[in-house]
């Protein structure tokens, strides 16, 4: 029997993309209905550009169900930084999902959760059995890498991904997926707004976990390192174990998909019927 392939779709990373992509020259695919559909448009492109290129078994959609998580319950300025998402892009976001239902591929989200959370608890359970193949733009999925599953960065365009297993990410970064966790902890996320160790950046980060391996290493060798190092973890030692929280994504959703509905089979006539609707042309090309 073949081995089951399984995509999981970093949805929110593929629609952001998507829209952005051309509203930055205010083309945003107004139909007739008055709806914007660029970002869902450019979705659906995404998503069919990679069934066609991995030829998955499964396709499986994950979501953000909100801006409220636990990660905001600990700490509210996470991803305070970020405006409210543009008029034109707000009524896509129950949109997308409806394209996606219509292709049969299930939509997984839960409140309070983040998209990256569902895809790492869902890549941990398929991974124990099956190949798994996590199709994003957030490099912060990156620390889930391990043997069967495998990290496809989009890059720009359609069709062009820098893909990752275990074994290229440590020869590229020198660090294992796993101490990404520790590296954003010591050196934050501007992007999710959380500082880490303020005075502590990717380079030296890098160094100490190199030496150290772990923020425990780190802590038990604290009079190795340099006055000035130590002074500033022990000045932020709260907002350090703070801040590998944040950057670790939680495995233990209470999600799950069986594989019996996540099996890509799409119904063209269902298909159709929702690409007429919203106004989609030439889309169904690329899927022959």
């Amino acid at each position: 029997m073949k081995e089951n392939k399984i995509l999981l779709v970093d949805g929110m990373a593929l629609l952001f993309r998507a829209f952005y992509a051309t509203a930055m020259s205010n083309y945003y695919m107004i139909n007739s209905k008055g709806m914007p559909t660029n970002a869902v448009y450019g979705f659906v492109k995404h998503l069919f550009t990679a069934t066609k290129n991995y030829e998955p078994s499964h396709v499986v959609c994950c979501w953000d169900m909100g801006s409220t998580t636990f990660r905001t319950e600990m700490f509210p300025e996470y991803k305070a930084n970020r405006g409210e998402p543009p008029v034109e892009l707000v009524p896509q976001f129950d949109l997308v999902k409806e394209v996606v239902d219509s292709l049969d591929i299930p939509n997984v989200g839960l409140a309070g959760y983040e998209a990256d959370d569902c895809i790492g608890t869902l890549a941990s359970k398929y991974s124990e059995h099956s190949e798994v193949i996590i199709l994003t733009g957030d490099q912060d999925i990156l620390q889930l890498l391990k043997d069967n599953v495998t990290v496809s960065l989009l890059k720009k365009g359609y069709g062009n991904y820098a893909e990752y297993q275990h074994e290229t990410f440590v020869k590229e970064k020198g660090i294992t997926p796993a101490q990404m966790i520790d590296l954003k902890a010591l050196m934050g996320d501007s992007s999710d707004n959380y500082p880490g160790v303020k005075g502590i950046g990717e380079k030296t980060a890098l160094k100490l976990l190199t030496e150290y391996e772990t923020i425990e290493g780190i802590l038990d060798n604290l009079p190795k390192l340099t006055k000035g190092q130590r002074a500033k973890i022990e000045n932020e030692l709260e907002m350090l174990h703070l801040s590998r929280k944040l950057a670790a994504i939680y495995c233990g959703v209470d999600v799950d998909c069986s594989l019996d509905d996540a099996i890509l089979e799409i119904n063209r006539e269902r298909m159709m019927e929702k690409f007429n609707e919203l106004e989609f042309k030439r889309l169904e090309s690329l899927l022959s």
